[in-house]
C-alpha cells in the first residue's frame, strides 16, 4: 500500500515555526472522554481492564487503538487521545497490566502470545454491533448523554513504548489469523517503540508484516535506558524493507508521547515531556493516520519528513533497508 506524506511537510514547517512557544498543547475542546472497562479472557479466567473511549464530534472516520506504554496506564495517553478523537476518531485506550501471574500483561514477561492473541480477537469482531469492544463502548456512553457510535470498520493501531510491540504483534495476529479483518487495518505508528527483553514478539511481528505493504512508521527519541537504547527502532531498521520508516526526535524525551498526561514518575524516570516535541508527535501522528485512510499518492522519500527551519530542525528521517517487499496492497 502507497500514501502520501506529503502533509507531514505542512505539519512539521508549522512546528518549527512555533518551537519557541513553551505552552504545552491542550485537548481538543470537541473531543469527549467516557471511562469504561474491557473484558479480556485471561487463561482460565478473564480481565476486567479500564478502557477509556474518546469520541469524536460526528461520525468517526476510523476507530484507533491507542496504548500506553510498560507499568503505565490509559490516562497517560490521554491528551494525544484528545488530539486524535478531536481530528474525527474513535478513540480506544485500554489500561493492561505490565505484571499478571497467568502471563496477561502487556510486555512479554515470559509468554503473554496468547493475550495478545485475545487482543487481536477484539478487533477481529469490532464492528459487530454485540462484539466485546461494542459492548464496551454501549456500556460507557450509557447515561452520559453521549450515544454511542458504530465502530468503523477501518482502523489504525499506536502504540507508545512497550505498547508498540503489542500493537505490532496484535496486527501480526490479524494478518496471520483473522483474514477477514486484516483488511480493514490501515497502519500502525509505533512511539519510541520498546522490545521486551525476553521472546521474539517484536521480531515475529514485523517479520510477517513486512511484505504486507502496511504502513508502518515510527516517531523515535534518541537510544535510552527508557527505550531499551533504541531496541524497537534499530529492529524496525533491521527488519523492515522499506523507503523509510518515521523520523526521530533528537532531543525527543521518552514521555514525549504522552505528553500533558504525563506525571512525576515518568517524567522522574524518563525525562519531562517538551512541548516542541509534543507538538510535532501530535501532528505527525495525526497526519500520518489521515494519510493511512486516504493512500493515495506514492510516498515522497524521507528528505521532505523533516524540511529545515529557521532553527534546528525538530527531527531526523530514520532511514529504512530501501526496497519495499511485497506488493502495493495488503
Amino acid at each position: 500500500m502507497h500514501f502520501t506524506l506529503s502533509a507531514a511537510l505542512t505539519a512539521l514547517a508549522a512546528t518549527v515555526l512555533v518551537l519557541p512557544a513553551v505552552a504545552m498543547p491542550t485537548a481538543a475542546a470537541d473531543s469527549v472522554r467516557l471511562p469504561g472497562s474491557i473484558d479480556i479472557p485471561c487463561a482460565a479466567a478473564t480481565l476486567h481492564q479500564n478502557a477509556d473511549w474518546y469520541l469524536p464530534d460526528g461520525t468517526p472516520r476510523a476507530l484507533i487503538w491507542l496504548q500506553h506504554g510498560f507499568a503505565r496506564d490509559g490516562g497517560k495517553v490521554a491528551d494525544l487521545a484528545h488530539t486524535l478523537s478531536g481530528a474525527g476518531y474513535l478513540v480506544f485506550a485500554p489500561s493492561l497490566p505490565f505484571f499478571d501471574p497467568a502471563g496477561c500483561t502487556l510486555q512479554n514477561l515470559g509468554d503473554n502470545t496468547a493475550f495478545l492473541d485475545h487482543i487481536a480477537e477484539l478487533f477481529s469482531t469490532a464492528t459487530d454491533p454485540d462484539s466485546v469492544l461494542a459492548a464496551s463502548l454501549a456500556a460507557a456512553s450509557a447515561g452520559t448523554g453521549h450515544p454511542p457510535p458504530a465502530i468503523p470498520p477501518a482502523a489504525v493501531f499506536i502504540g507508545h513504548s512497550a505498547g508498540a510491540e503489542a500493537v505490532e504483534y496484535v496486527a501480526h495476529r490479524l494478518h496471520a489469523g483473522h483474514p477477514d479483518a486484516w483488511p480493514n487495518l490501515r497502519g500502525l505508528i509505533l512511539l519510541d517503540p520498546v522490545k521486551s527483553f525476553l521472546g521474539n514478539n517484536t521480531d515475529a511481528a514485523l517479520t510477517d508484516l513486512d511484505p504486507t505493504g502496511l504502513p508502518i512508521l515510527t516517531i523515535s527519541g534518541p537510544p535510552g535506558l527508557c527505550n531499551n537504547f533504541g531496541s524497537g527502532t534499530t529492529a524496525l531498521q533491521a527488519l523492515l524493507h522499506r523507503r523509510f520508516l518515521g523520523v526521530r526526535l533528537p532531543f525527543g524525551e521518552h514521555t514525549d508521547a504522552e505528553g500533558a498526561s504525563s506525571d512525576m514518575v515518568g517524567e522522574l524516570a524518563c525525562g519531562m515531556p517538551q512541548s516542541a516535541n509534543v507538538s510535532a508527535l501530535k501532528q505527525l501522528t495525526t497526519r500520518w493516520t489521515d494519510d493511512f485512510l486516504s493512500a493515495a499518492g506514492d510516498d515522497p522519500g524521507t528528505a521532505e519528513l523533516c524540511p529545515q527551519g529557521p532553527l534546528e530542525p525538530v527531527c531526523d528521517p530514520i532511514e529504512g533497508l530501501g526496497t519495499v517487499l511485497g506488493t502495493a496492497q495488503h
